[in-house]
């Protein structure tokens, strides 16, 4: 994606927008769409598609003057992420979903936001969803009570002190910058010289938490996630699984058992992963029945 830069601009772009699609609807062309108002500088566009037919995708990336990437086989969100990533050049990289609108001139922001934080390795913008409301998108990192009390009790009892303590990070609508645990992978501004160096997108994680475990390693090497609340871009939320929603129920609760294992490692935790595991099973086969999956 190419737009004319003002008057002094460089020409060249300063950002590598990855978008990751599995069979994408009408929602990527909406998606490029925006994105083109979203900046007034030069936009270096990359989709990579995990499925099977690429004939939207190609057409649509054609259209833009991006580039498209065919792995050849589904290699989930993260790998999805790193194989757009690989070979930057630009300063700032951005990984999103295709289901996003952006607002004009938001991208921009989130790039100068980042630009006047020098220890900014991720920014997210405020993410709504269609009807206005919040996607919650910029969390404290789960600890154990905190995690299985919100996991527990989020749908049933919204207002539970962990939920709360959860989202905490955005409660406030106010304030230009606010730092968080981690930032909601479907909106994801990251420096390119953090993302490098920590290695990006941990691929053992084939869907959900890859952006969990990406935010808590960034702030262990020093790099800060800022929620940039004062930036707000729409999130249409499941295009691409709202049909089909046990494998990515399945997908995400193995995803938290992976992540909570690793963070409760040690041998004499071994009762709480047995705990946590009994406690995922019991919410994930929930889940699957109240979508008629199960």
């Amino acid at each position: 994606m190419s737009t004319s830069p003002p008057a002094g601009a460089p020409a060249s772009p300063r950002v590598r927008v990855v978008c990751v699609v599995y069979h994408p609807g009408d929602e990527l062309r909406r998606f490029v769409a925006t994105l083109a108002a979203a900046s007034a500088r030069p936009v270096e566009l990359v989709v990579v598609d995990n499925g099977t037919d690429h004939a939207l995708a190609q057409a649509v990336v054609a259209e833009a003057g991006g580039r498209l990437v065919v792995p050849g086989r589904n290699l989930g969100y993260g790998a999805g992420a790193n194989a757009g990533a690989r070979g930057a050049t630009t300063p700032w990289l951005v990984v999103a979903n295709s289901d996003l609108e952006w607002t004009p001139g938001s991208l921009d922001e989130l790039l100068d936001a980042g630009e006047e934080q020098p220890r900014a390795g991720s920014l997210g913008p405020m993410l709504l969803n269609t009807d206005g409301t919040m996607y919650p998108s910029a969390r404290a990192l789960p600890s154990l009570r905190q995690g299985a009390g919100h996991a527990l009790f989020a749908r049933v009892w919204p207002g539970n002190p962990w939920t709360q303590g959860y989202h905490a990070r955005q409660e406030s609508v106010g304030g230009y910058l606010r730092e968080a645990g981690w930032l909601s992978g479907a909106c994801l501004v990251l420096r390119r010289e953090a993302f490098e160096e920590v290695g990006g997108f941990d691929e053992s994680y084939f869907m959900f938490f890859e952006d969990v475990d990406l935010g808590e390693r960034l702030g262990r090497a020093g790099w800060e996630n800022l929620y940039v609340p004062d930036v707000r871009i729409t999130h249409v939320g499941g295009t691409s699984w709202r049909d089909k929603p046990a494998p990515m129920i399945r997908a995400h609760h193995a995803s938290a058992r992976q992540y909570l294992h690793r963070r409760y490692r040690h041998w004499w935790q071994a009762p709480l992963r047995v705990a946590i595991d009994a406690g995922l099973a019991m919410r994930e086969r929930a889940q699957l029945r109240s979508t008629g999956a199960a």
